[in-house]
């Protein structure tokens, strides 16, 4: 399952969607939900543990100044490739 996450982490329960992610879903930050992919982030263990890819929409990075901030352990991708992980996912989730 895709999962879009596109509101910051301190302004929504993500504890309650921690409980949705499984082994092989995909998790893409967009928005102000790129707030959850930078490095130091405490909810970032917990995302990386879930068994999850984790993704963030580069042009929301960018318009958030926080491209040296992002972890390593998310992939930063574009628009096309935000397309591909809608093509490659039946069911998706927005939080």
């Amino acid at each position: 399952m895709l999962y879009t996450v596109g509101r910051s982490p301190y302004q929504c329960d993500f504890n309650a969607i921690f409980k949705l992610f499984a082994r092989g879903d995909d998790i893409l930050f967009i928005q102000d939900g790129v707030l959850a992919g930078i490095e130091g982030n405490c909810y970032l263990p917990t995302l990386i543990s879930c068994g999850a890819t984790l993704y963030a929409l580069k042009e929301d990075v960018e318009a958030r100044g926080l491209n040296e901030q992002v972890s390593n352990k998310v992939q930063v991708i574009d628009y096309t490739d935000f397309v591909n992980l809608t093509v490659k996912h039946h069911q998706q989730f927005a939080w």
